[in-house]
């Protein structure tokens, strides 16, 4: 166990350059297995893990560049242990599924590295460890879409490209001058987010810091304004590319504002609570709307994506442990269903060569299985109760009740609208007659497309209906992070403000 992290890390990398020596009628299988490898040293990791420890644990250090206090540093906690084990199992699942059959060798090898850049960014606790797994998953992402995909694909990656790289520049300003700060401090240079939390910072630098590292997060989750390179990355990309990106990369920009944003900056985390929920509010209602308008099925759920991330801010944003463990279990289902969604699309797309839902109609007697898995996903999509939807997005809304009850009860309403335009799209593609000739004699899901679904829709009922796994160890580390923003917090007001809002602490939930 003593470098199980690193092996999680750099095992897909590793097997990536093995792969070139792989014959290209065995690399799909080579795929599935190094995948499907990792995925279970992610769950001995998880068999390791002591649920009842809320600070990091199998911790590792190297030193880099020791005089500028730039380190190896690597380690695991609540909070990124289950966003680990989703990245490998999605990864996995998207690999089985994998349908491409141009250049399929490259393929494989793309999405081996982009594994590895995954996993580093939720395993570093060294901010400039951290910052280049987090760019180096740029590259791998850019030369899928723009290897793969549609007609506009170099547009979309090129879009895709510059979106998150000018706000990744502006967020590496902001670590470069924390460092700074910490060496003023201290009279030692350090890029520990665990030593950072050390530190406790004058309101105003809190709050220009928090806008530098809110450049780098709300572009890649994406909220509202930033968030029109994603219907196109979505759109061009194939379909492996698509699941990757809705199921786990969007995952990073959240999890940079639970990790960086609000233990560093607990006074400027209040200060914006409200316009963080306006940005929000707009992405869950606007982008609602917007996904309704759509004649793609493909964009139907790319729009709905950024609406569900929407609510992922607003329970991170409340600053309590429901609010914030919520979002993060909203996290982990919004990246299995929306990567499924994402998944069934590409399944139809395979067979009809097309995306529009004017194209279907009466899927649903022609292909009984397929229309079962997705109305499956897309009642956990709209938050049914007894589905894994539900439960994060209860919590993320149920703390941040405790905020706004006003806001919190607009978000609700609004979130009804998600089921409005994905049950028009399911009843246009799957219900009435067939009116296409070409719809009458379709191939229901089999075989790998099968083994690919199944566990999904397993892990949406089983985690629906007991969520408790998943719950215990992120809300035990949550609740530590809450205690650090209150014991670095300057501002009385914003001490009071986080007391009044953890009055009930996760195990009494």
């Amino acid at each position: 166990m003593e470098h199980i992290l690193s092996i999680l890390i750099f095992f897909p990398a590793f097997a990536a350059f093995v792969g070139f020596l792989v014959k290209n009628d065995s690399i799909r299988m080579y795929g599935i297995v190094v995948t499907a490898l990792e995925f279970v040293l992610s769950i001995f990791l998880w068999a390791n893990f002591d649920t009842s420890v809320a600070g990091m644990q199998f911790n590792e250090t190297l030193p880099i560049i020791s005089s500028y206090g730039i380190n190896y540093l690597v380690g695991i906690d609540g909070i990124s242990l289950f966003l680990v084990i989703m990245t490998t199992f999605m990864t996995m699942i998207a690999v089985i599924g994998l349908t491409e059959k141009r250049n399929l060798k490259h393929m494989i090898i793309t999405v081996l590295f982009l594994e590895m850049t995954m996993v580093g960014v939720f395993l570093a606790l060294d901010a400039i460890i951290f910052y280049m797994f987090w760019e180096l998953s740029l590259v791998p992402m850019l030369y899928i879409v723009g290897a793969w995909g549609g007609q506009l694909r170099i547009y979309a990656a090129i879009k895709f490209f510059l979106y998150t790289f000018i706000g990744s520049l502006v967020m590496l300003i902001g670590m470069l001058y924390l460092g700074y700060v910490y060496f003023q401090t201290t009279g030692n240079w350090s890029f520990s987010i665990l030593d950072w939390n050390m530190l406790i910072l004058p309101f105003d630098m809190q709050t220009w810091l928090f806008i530098a590292f809110f450049c780098g997060f709300a572009i890649k989750v994406p909220m509202f304004p930033f968030h029109t390179w994603l219907p196109y990355a979505h759109g061009q990309a194939p379909t492996i590319g698509s699941v990757i990106l809705a199921a786990v990369l969007l995952k990073m920009g959240t999890y940079g504002f639970v990790r960086f944003s609000l233990p560093l900056f607990p006074d400027a985390s209040v200060y914006f609570t409200y316009p963080m929920a306006a940005l929000a509010l707009i992405a869950i209602v606007y982008t609602a709307m917007v996904a309704y308008a759509q004649e793609d099925m493909k964009q139907v759920i790319a729009y709905s994506s950024v609406s569900h991330m929407g609510v992922i801010i607003l329970g991170i944003f409340a600053l309590n442990v429901e609010g914030i463990g919520g979002s993060i279990f909203l996290m982990i289902s919004h990246g299995i269903v929306s990567g499924a969604l994402f998944m069934l699309v590409g399944v139809i797309y395979d067979r009809r060569h097309t995306k529009m839902i004017k194209d279907f109609g009466g899927l649903a007697s022609v292909m009984p299985r397929y229309a079962t898995i997705f109305g499956i996903m897309l009642m956990a999509s709209v938050g049914l109760p007894l589905t894994i939807g539900f439960v994060g997005e209860f919590l993320s809304l149920l703390g941040f009740f405790k905020v706004s009850p006003v806001l919190t009860i607009i978000a609700g309403l609004t979130i009804i609208l998600g089921a409005v335009y994905m049950l028009v799209m399911y009843k246009k593609s799957f219900f009435g007659p067939i009116v296409h000739e070409e719809n009458k004699n379709l191939e229901d899901v089999k075989g790998r497309e099968l083994a690919a679904l199944i566990p999904l829709v397993a892990l949406v009922v089983i985690l629906g209906v007991y969520p408790k796994p998943i719950l215990k160890p992120v809300d035990t580390s949550v609740s530590a992070l809450v205690e650090v923003m209150q014991l670095k917090a300057v501002n009385p007001t914003t001490k009071t403000r986080l007391m009044e809002s953890n009055s009930i602490q996760g195990g009494e939930k």
